[in-house]
């Protein structure tokens, strides 16, 4: 996988440069590659693409029957590349004269849209069928209305109607982060999608271009499950109806949940992009030595199932460290890494902060998420 670096025009076609964190760059005048530069760790910096264009034209309009003469132009990009900040300044020349000239950083990034992939021809199948039948009911509006009075109906069954509005409210507005954030990118949503027994889905038909964008949108589900919380903790100091109490409590376990650090999880996404962004052993050691800390202060605390998951999800992302230059995503500057790590263990603590406040209430069910972490 590669990150599109650039794409400008060139003599009437795209001329695209792509690379990855690895070193290599790959340069593209229209669908054709046109030089390649392999893969060092010296992966920043100066680089240059030459490559020549053979162009025809007729020596004589008088004579449409004479030989046409083949004129070579030679075309060089320079260009200079910082990953973390990413930047690149850039410059098209032909024959040594200066064509274009600009820079691009992680705004521009975030904010094109990728090229679209070579369409491969498939065979008919029954998966393929029922998948396209799948992308037709999520098309439709009425879906949505469907899987939300089954969820409801799902919830009410386990639970009670009463608790099961209030739970859809939860997964609802923890949906709605995802969705902000989507928006915030200018990403077109498909919205909200109810899923009985799973929870839900926030779509968007576009792909993302950066980690700091995978971030954002996972994390800010969480962020507004924890809002949620926070409104109806105060909301019980003010009424004192054990309703928003429980509405706080489970509210900020079905969060803290969604935070844990294994995949597909929101936190499996959020410490993914951290950890894949770190460019150095120091970094990654310094993930681990992070990891680390919150495990033992889990057991400390006596929260296993956190402790015991936050361990497992470490170990799946340091085995997976390796990989990180393969993916298409532009990485996370230093800035952008230790901003997500604090919004992401800040976040993880006034949520255990809210269920511990209530587990020391003395109430039964107000105590049931901390022994659901402690169990």
């Amino acid at each position: 996988m590669k990150v599109e670096l650039m794409n400008i025009n060139c003599l009437g076609k795209p001329l695209r440069l792509e690379g990855s964190m690895a070193g290599w760059q790959q340069l593209f005048w229209g669908e054709n590659l046109v030089s390649v530069i392999d893969a060092s760790p010296d992966n920043e910096g100066k680089k240059i693409h030459t490559f020549e264009l053979s162009i025809q034209h007729k020596q004589s309009i008088t004579q449409p029957d004479a030989p046409q003469a083949v004129q070579q132009i030679q075309i060089r990009l320079e260009t200079d590349l910082s990953w973390q900040p990413f930047s690149i300044q850039y410059k098209l020349f032909k024959n040594e004269t200066l064509l274009s000239e600009g820079s691009r950083n992680t705004k521009d990034i975030e904010r094109q849209v990728p090229i679209k992939p070579v369409k491969v021809k498939r065979s008919f199948s029954l998966i393929g069928l029922a998948s396209l039948g799948f992308k037709l009911l999520k098309s439709a509006k009425i879906i949505k209305v469907v899987l939300a009075g089954a969820s409801i109906a799902a919830y009410s069954w386990l639970f009670s109607f009463h608790f099961a509005l209030a739970l859809i409210a939860c997964l609802v507005f923890h949906e709605y982060g995802h969705i902000r954030a989507m928006k915030y990118f200018g990403m077109k949503t498909k919205g909200i999608y109810l899923i009985p027994f799973m929870g839900g889905l926030a779509l968007s038909d576009e792909k993302i271009n950066t980690r700091w964008q995978d971030v954002v949108i996972s994390i800010m589900g969480p962020t507004f499950g924890l809002f949620m919380s926070i409104i109806s903790l105060i909301l019980y100091w003010i009424t004192g109806h054990i309703f928003f109490a429980g509405l706080a409590a489970f509210n900020a376990l079905l969060n803290l949940f969604n935070l844990l650090p294994i995949l597909p999880l929101d936190g499996g996404h959020i410490l993914k992009s951290i950890s894949f962004s770190m460019n150095s052993i120091a970094g990654l050691v310094a993930c681990a030595l992070g990891a680390a800390i919150g495990i033992y202060i889990s057991y400390t605390l006596g929260l296993a199932l956190l402790g015991f998951l936050l361990l497992i999800g470490s170990a799946e992302i340091m085995f997976e460290w390796k990989t990180r230059h393969q993916s298409h995503l532009l990485p996370l500057d230093r800035y952008g890494q230790v901003f997500s790590t604090l919004w992401y263990f800040i976040t993880v603590g006034l949520l255990v902060a809210i269920i511990w406040y209530f587990a020391g209430t003395g109430d039964s069910m107000l105590g049931l998420p901390l022994k659901i972490l402690q169990s």
